[in-house]
């Protein structure tokens, strides 16, 4: 049985698995404490029966490993109708995938933005990861702009282009927050 739990600083040292993927952004040890610190409650960790971590999202004890993570934090202004939750990671370690985890995971990020009142959830993700665009439209969430030359690449080769998908909550009853920019945006035009 899999289990859900906080985020610890001793699993900084066990989620290997899961930040070597090719496809998932990966941050200093500074970064992922601040995360910690400020916004607990957004970091999750799924742990395997066996201990492994299965991965994780950041907006989320036996010997256990990563199998999963969602790392991610609150932003925006209320007055201008933009607090929101912001999905930072989700990453499922490759042997884990396609059994639901990555879905619950950002259920969970959603209920927490839910509760602090936020409008929407976005996230950014790469536009050529066309496997996580259609899992996140699966999850009802939607296109809101493009961001270009928002990754930086390596090797010499272009930065490469985001989309920034958002899916609006409760709050935001006339669905605003969603509603596609009909152009694409810098990084630095963003807030």
């Amino acid at each position: 049985m899999t289990t859900l739990r906080a985020f610890t600083c001793d699993d900084l040292f066990r989620f290997n698995n899961i930040n070597l993927d090719p496809l998932t952004e990966t941050y200093g040890i500074p970064f992922y404490l601040q995360y910690l610190a400020h916004w607990p409650e957004y970091f999750i960790v799924a742990e395997a029966p066996g201990g492994e971590l299965m991965g994780y999202s950041e907006s989320a004890t036996a010997l256990i490993l990563c199998v999963f993570t969602v790392m991610g934090k609150a932003e925006g202004s209320v007055a201008r109708e933009e607090w929101h939750g912001h999905v930072t990671a989700l990453s499922v370690a490759p042997e884990f995938r396609r059994l639901g985890l990555a879905a619950k995971l950002m259920e969970l990020l959603e209920e927490i933005s839910e509760k602090k009142g936020g409008f929407f959830v976005d996230l950014f993700v790469r536009v050529s990861n066309q496997v996580a665009v259609n899992m996140y439209k699966q999850l009802g969430y939607s296109v809101y702009r493009t961001v270009l030359e928002y990754y930086s690449a390596s090797s010499g080769e272009p930065d490469e282009d985001a989309y920034d998908m958002r899916k609006a909550l409760s709050r935001d009853t006339e669905k605003k927050s969603i509603i596609p920019l009909p152009h694409p945006v810098r990084p630095e035009d963003i807030e």
